[in-house]
């Protein structure tokens, strides 16, 4: 029963090709993208206080969401400590450590920003998308091109919201850096 539960999840999180690995997948990229937003938004100064806390609470829902999938990846995971070493294993320990470091440390959650990271994963669903046939060389060749801009456009996104954050938290509202989207 123990072995068959992890066998089942083990698929639906590491695999990408039936509709329910997929949907995993999806779900997972809908949450991250909104724990990025909320993160943003919290750190605009003018923000009514209910909404504030609102984002707050939204913020540690997701964090225990993502601590859970987490914890879920590693017990199912074949070799939990490899997982845990590998790169995707790193970025989500790192997409879930700023928000209890916020605990500790004040201002370390803005780095929650670098749960973007995770949106990664999103390659491994878009590898399985199907191409146009071979014999459409124009509209192959426009794809193959739109794909790399997209892979450079969101390379982009995710360092401008890295550094974005990292020079609202170094600089400061006294510098003129009084949220992260400004």
């Amino acid at each position: 029963m123990i072995n068959r539960f992890r066998a089942h999840w083990r698929r639906i999180i590491f695999q990408s090709s039936r509709w329910d690995e997929k949907t995993f997948d999806v779900l997972l990229i809908i949450a991250i993208s909104l724990s990025v937003v909320v993160v943003m938004l919290e750190s605009i100064p003018t923000l009514n206080p209910d909404l504030r806390r609102a984002l707050y609470v939204v913020e540690w829902v997701i964090t225990i969401l993502f601590t859970l999938e987490y914890v879920l990846r590693l017990y199912v995971s074949l070799r939990p400590l490899r997982y845990a070493r590998s790169f995707f294993g790193v970025v989500d320990l790192l997409a879930i450590l700023p928000t209890y470091l916020d605990l500790l440390l004040p201002g370390a959650h803005y780095l929650a920003l670098l749960r973007v990271l995770r949106v990664l994963r999103i390659f491994r669903v878009l590898k399985l998308a199907k191409y146009i046939g071979e014999t459409n060389v124009l509209i192959h060749a426009m794809r193959s091109s739109a794909r790399k801009i997209s892979i450079f456009i969101f390379a982009v996104v995710v360092l401008v919201l890295i550094l974005g954050s990292l020079m609202y938290l170094i600089e400061g509202a006294e510098h003129g850096f009084t949220s992260i989207p400004k």
